[in-house]
């Protein structure tokens, strides 16, 4: 069997030790802050800046930084499976489709395979260690590739966002909403559905509330809960995704539940205080 390597983006938000211990080849998307593009920027620093008054905006991958990351692997005689961003977010799933359909002519007997995960933070990070775990296993790259086809859309995408001025600079809510959701302490509920859109799910008073109704969710929809690794990242509110995490534990019964910041990409988008769950289910809804 062919050696291959999974590819995904930065906009997967795993550990570096995750990233490191799965072999994944991630491609790092930009974020602009002021005059300045960051390709790299400290976690920390980045939502300071944001507390600051900072709106940062972000950059797609371009075709170029596609055909440049395929070849430094194909020019080594390794395959590639890639895993890209929800392609309803973004335009770098359309980069990495041209730049694919470029750089097989010139290597037409590697494999390159390239998948929208039509998901977002860790949850396309779930999807990336569920690829890299069935890779370990000594699954071939078609076998890994139908695996995340025919799974992706079990991989539900759970938010609460604390934040709502974040959302009103941004143009995401309108000033009234926004005023009138901090004064009722409105904490809105979103997910990802199986187009790989944010969309609106309920509305809750008050954080914990907020929180509990991620549980709700997993709880009702979740799939072989006691088996399953589920990912928890958040926009610089660690306190309040342990508290998730502790719930989780304790109601349902998780394998293991792993928390990571939501990165600069996404974290540009929620601004601060958004907590995201990702788990197997049923289903999106």
């Amino acid at each position: 069997m062919a050696e291959y390597v999974i590819m995904t983006n930065s906009t997967c938000d795993l550990t570096e030790e995750m990233i490191q211990a799965l072999g994944l080849n991630v491609l790092t998307l930009g974020v602009n802050i002021g005059e300045e593009t960051f390709k790299e920027i400290p976690v920390k620093e980045f939502y300071q800046k944001i507390r600051d008054g900072a709106m940062p905006t972000t950059n797609a991958a371009n075709i170029g930084e596609y055909v440049d990351a395929f070849e430094a692997i194909l020019q080594d005689g390794k395959d590639v499976l890639c895993l890209v961003f929800s392609s309803a977010l973004s335009t770098t799933y359309n980069s990495a489709l041209m730049a694919a359909e470029e750089v097989r002519e010139k290597y037409p007997d590697r494999k390159l395979f390239v998948v929208d995960s039509v998901s977002a933070s860790m949850g396309e990070g779930l999807l990336a260690w569920y690829a890299g775990r069935l890779q370990q296993e000594g699954k071939t790259i078609e076998e890994v590739r139908d695996w995340v086809e025919a799974n992706k859309l079990n991989l539900a995408h759970w938010f609460t966002v604390n934040d709502l001025d974040h959302l009103k600079r941004g143009g995401r809510i309108s000033a009234a909403k926004a005023l009138m959701g901090t004064m009722l302490g409105i904490k809105p509920i979103l997910r990802v559905n199986d187009e790989g859109k944010l969309v609106p799910a309920d509305k809750v008073r008050g954080r914990q509330q907020s929180l509990l109704r991620l549980v709700e969710q997993m709880e009702k929809t979740g799939t072989n809960l006691a088996d399953q690794t589920i990912f928890i990242s958040h926009s610089d509110c660690y306190d309040d995704a342990k508290w998730l995490a502790d719930q989780i534990q304790e109601k349902l019964g998780v394998k293991e539940v792993v928390i990571n910041y939501i990165g600069p990409v996404i974290g540009s988008h929620t601004g601060i205080g958004t907590i995201a769950l990702f788990f197997m289910a049923t289903g999106r809804e």
